[in-house]
């Protein structure tokens, strides 16, 4: 014979599983949602941490670490190729400068200038796709056969040529990888456009009344979000990696300043005397970064991909 639980006991037994019913119908809010997807991805969140330390290297690290990096050993009386002791950690490099320093130094410029570079690249591309996706007809068949003389020609060749033809300043590195970055991303958001606005609730929202523009800001906008982010990650990726090409290929910042790929250039002429400080801590640096904000990137993608969430 079952024993049955005495009718305290199964009341509460009876308000307890009401109240899990309870909670598991409550429905949990999306940034939350996206959160727990982002901080399951373990390479994701590892990334983001080594981007932070990386972070504050390169900005708060000359704070504590001083170094001269505007005057040449020369004016300074300093060594030049001198190996890692513990005065100059990473050793100095062919011009005298403290090595540990210039990766702080240049890793202010790469940073900075990719991220301004990658916010140009994603708002025109984001920009240029939903208005010719959107619009369709003329309008898109011309955007498009735009962008595809655009893409037709070689980026790094068109960037070379610009940069040769027109004076080299900081301003105008971060406006040329960012009027030029922006093509496969404009694409990319354009294909969102093209199906979105093909679905019920666009549909929908045109038979109500609603504007064309009402509807790219209200359902085509948030809806394209996952893959807003993720180009906009890569876009970052790729305007690092791309002023890093032109500092390697002697394009880049003009001395004293320098970023990245100009200290990879220089290190790289002084491999064959022995001088591997100049060349594989900044070189470990950019790889290492890059590499982090794609997984970073991935993982945003997932957090915003709307299948994934819950209803």
């Amino acid at each position: 014979m079952i024993n049955e639980p005495p009718p305290s006991e199964l009341h509460s037994l009876v308000t307890e599983n009401l109240a899990s019913t309870e909670r598991s119908d409550e429905v949990v809010a999306m940034w939350r949602q996206r959160t727990r997807i982002f901080v399951h991805n373990k390479l994701a969140v590892t990334s983001v941490l080594f981007l932070i330390v990386v972070v504050l290297f390169c900005y708060v690290g000359p704070l504590l670490y001083h170094t001269n990096q505007t005057n040449q050993a020369t004016a300074l009386n300093v060594a030049f190729n001198a190996a890692p002791s513990l005065k100059h950690w990473l050793g100095t490099d062919s011009s005298g400068y403290d090595e540990l320093g210039r990766i702080m130094f240049g890793g202010e410029y790469s940073l900075s200038l990719g991220m301004l570079a990658g916010l140009i690249t994603i708002v025109v591309g984001t920009i240029y796709g939903m208005v010719s996706g959107f619009l369709g007809g003329i309008v898109d068949t011309l955007m498009m056969r735009l962008l595809d003389a655009f893409l037709s020609i070689p980026l790094l060749f068109l960037l070379i040529t610009l940069i040769s033809v027109f004076q080299r300043s900081t301003v105008f590195l971060i406006a040329i990888i960012g009027a030029t970055g922006w093509f496969a991303n404009g694409r990319i958001i354009r294909g969102d456009a093209l199906l979105i606005k093909k679905l019920e609730y666009s549909e929908a929202a045109t038979a109500m009344g609603g504007t064309k523009w009402h509807i790219i800001w209200r359902h085509v906008f948030p809806n394209s979000m996952s893959n807003i982010v993720t180009v906009a990650t890569f876009s970052v990726a790729d305007a690092i990696l791309f002023l890093s090409t032109l500092g390697f290929l002697g394009l880049g910042i003009q001395a004293p300043q320098t970023d990245w790929g100009t200290m990879m250039q220089a290190g790289s002429v002084q491999q064959s005397n022995g001088f591997w400080w100049e060349i594989y801590p900044t070189a470990l640096m950019f790889v290492l970064v890059i590499v982090a904000i794609t997984y970073v990137g991935e993982a945003l993608r997932d957090a915003f991909e709307v299948r994934l969430l819950e209803r």
